[in-house]
């Protein structure tokens, strides 16, 4: 917890929930009649709602990027290290929107709420979302903050897909789409990962189909199989090799099954953390949100074409050592967008944290990133002199 609050903080923070009235129609043709986003916001709105800055979570993420919630606090948001004054995303310059997507468990509207129709939580029957619901979502959470265009749209992994949805289905409500160490669809590896996580909590005792609420139960085992699975495709060999390598806890072999070597202690401990902030239902909801995202399919299977309306600047960012989402792929949507003739940047950062690196201030990410944000202040309207 910190003594006192870094002066590149934003500082303490609370978030706010905001209660929606319009029904929003899904993709899997269910809707829903109301629903709560929870987001924080960081700087401040200038007078023309111009300098608006969206940052997309991915499959873990939330509302809670930067600063602290209280003194108490053991850590600061999960970007934190990208976020504050004079920091990559300038809160002294930029107004910061994080929220809770649809189908979370901090707040928003998910599994884990309750369902209006019954009084209890939604458990397994809230229905199945997609990465376009939840543009939509996100869409309705600018009108009601009054932007009619953001500076940028900003996501890592799953938060860089909803980016490069919004260049799809709202190609005149942003300047800047930012597509960090994502991929245009899943490849059939990462698909098969998901299942598996899926299948360790589905099969988990503790899961009661999704009813654990009523049973006062949680599918912890499944949880923890399911994070240290998916934990191990954010690493690479290279930076597990670097930081456990064989490693062991005592420093000799015990010859039973508990865990010995370093690798095997972090990742439970990891499984443990996670099976206790994270709502089962909602892991299996956002699995299925990134098998699903595929935005070519409505386009022929042809990404140019998909893109060939943005309207935006695009900058795509990857990671040498990630596999899970690996600089490929983002080729692929770089090609795209050249095909499509769209203004767009590349950068491949040679790293050795794999898929986790897009959360690391790494100098050079940063570095790059940085030029990237600055081109996005510069391209703030500016207000005109009264009587102008």
């Amino acid at each position: 917890m910190p003594t006192s609050i870094p002066a590149d903080s934003v500082g303490l923070v609370q978030p706010q929930q905001l209660h929606f009235d319009q029904p929003l129609a899904l993709a899997s043709g269910r809707r829903l009649d109301s629903y709560t986003l929870t987001v924080e916001t960081y700087g401040t709105l200038n007078a023309d709602h111009s300098n608006a800055i969206l940052i997309c979570h991915a499959l873990s993420g939330n509302h809670h990027l930067a600063g602290y919630h209280s003194m108490d606090d053991p850590k600061p948001g999960w970007w934190d290290s990208a976020i504050g004054p004079g920091k990559v995303i300038d809160t002294n310059l930029f107004f910061v929107v994080g929220l809770n997507n649809l189908g979370g468990c901090h707040g928003s509207t998910g599994p884990n709420q309750p369902n209006p129709d019954t009084g209890m939580p939604y458990g397994p029957d809230f229905p199945i979302v997609t990465v376009p619901d939840w543009v939509e979502s996100q869409a309705r959470l600018a009108d009601r903050f009054g932007i009619q265009q953001w500076a940028a749209v900003i996501g890592g992994s799953l938060g860089g897909m909803q980016a490069l949805q919004w260049a799809i289905d709202y190609p005149q409500r942003l300047r800047h789409c930012i597509v960090i160490a994502a991929a245009a669809k899943l490849s059939a590896q990462n698909i098969a990962f998901n299942e598996v996580a899926r299948q360790a909590i589905r099969r988990d005792p503790q899961f009661y189909d999704g009813h654990y609420y009523g049973e006062n139960a949680i599918p912890k085992t499944g949880l923890m199989l399911a994070r240290m699975v998916g934990h191990i495709t954010y690493l690479s060999d290279d930076g597990m090799r670097e930081k456990f390598g064989r490693d062991m806890k005592s420093g000799t072999l015990n010859f039973d099954l508990s865990p010995q070597f370093e690798i095997e202690s972090y990742l439970q401990y990891q499984g443990e953390r996670f099976s206790t902030t994270f709502d089962a239902n909602t892991y299996l909801l956002m699995t299925k949100a990134l098998d699903y995202f595929d935005p070519a399919a409505s386009y022929g299977d042809n990404l140019t074409e998909a893109l060939h309306g943005a309207q935006c600047k695009f900058k795509v960012i990857s990671f040498t050592t990630d596999w899970r989402f690996s600089p490929e792929r983002s080729r692929e949507i770089v090609d795209a967008l050249i095909d499509a003739r769209k203004p767009v940047s590349y950068a491949e950062i040679d790293s050795p944290q794999g898929h986790d690196a897009f959360l690391i201030p790494i100098p050079r990410y940063m570095e790059v990133f940085g030029a990237c944000m600055k081109q996005v202040g510069a391209d703030i309207p500016r207000s005109k002199p009264e009587g102008r």
